[in-house]
């Protein structure tokens, strides 16, 4: 039986797609998985709710899987695209020059849009939605390490936004100021298939301290992974997150 889930990139299971595997078996998510040094068959993608391409490089879906996936989407598959190195443009991502960018809800860049940030990066909601809603983005903001820059597509709905900030030691006290705002959480639609672009990353080393996110400690391990060990809001928001994205 085709698992609801198609999950593709992120190298492989006992690598960086630990992660994603083990939040998608904690809150008992069924999908099958595609490594990133694996061509996608475009027979795997019919009977999808959900596809799933994180850190997945565009070389590896020909054009006849690009216009099956494009058409699921159309048809009402819906599309989370997950930052990284080999997402959006990135660095051997390209996504750009493929048909899939017309369903994702922002614009990919045609050039080098990773930006690798040493200040803090605070996420920070933008209206309430059902992805997010419940977290305690305003008293506990987690923060990344880095992202893909993007803009979004009118009518998509940024929904988290990053704020770079840069802090300075003046006189024995600590101040910040805002150097910049990028979309962090991008949700639209194509067709009748819902999209979303997420700019950062699901795994080390951009997720930074928000894959700590929380007091206590989520443990889980994936069918042929390896054990990983997150924070629960953390866990919590990539459990709304899938939940929206399944609907």
């Amino acid at each position: 039986m085709t698992a609801p889930i198609l999950y593709c990139g992120d190298t492989c299971l006992d690598g960086d797609a630990a992660y994603l595997a083990g939040l998608l078996t904690r809150w008992s998510f069924k999908f099958d998985y595609c490594p990133s040094d694996r061509e996608l068959d475009p027979g795997s993608v019919p009977g999808r709710r959900l596809v799933i391409l994180s850190d997945y490089p565009s070389a590896q879906m020909n054009a006849t899987a690009q216009a099956t996936l494009l058409a699921a989407i159309h048809a009402g598959t819906n599309l989370l695209m997950i930052g990284g190195w080999e997402s959006f443009h990135g660095l051997g991502g390209d996504w750009d020059t493929t048909s899939i960018a017309a369903a994702l809800p922002v614009v990919v860049r045609g050039d080098d849009d990773r930006l690798n940030c040493d200040h803090p990066v605070l996420i920070r909601p933008v209206i309430n939605h059902p992805a997010i809603d419940g977290l305690p983005w305003s008293e506990r903001a987690p923060y990344v390490g880095g992202f893909n820059r993007f803009e979004p597509k009118p009518p998509s709905t940024v929904v988290l936004e990053a704020d770079r900030l840069r802090p300075r030691h003046r006189d024995g006290v600590w101040q910040v100021e805002l150097v910049e705002t990028h979309p962090l959480l991008v949700v639209g639609s194509y067709g009748n298939g819902t999209t979303a672009a997420l700019a950062t990353d699901v795994a080390p080393h951009w997720v930074g301290g928000f894959v700590d996110w929380g007091d206590m400690r989520v443990t889980e391990k994936a069918r042929g992974s390896k054990t990983i060990e997150v924070g629960h809001l953390y866990a919590l928001f990539w459990k709304q997150l899938l939940t929206f994205m399944m609907e």
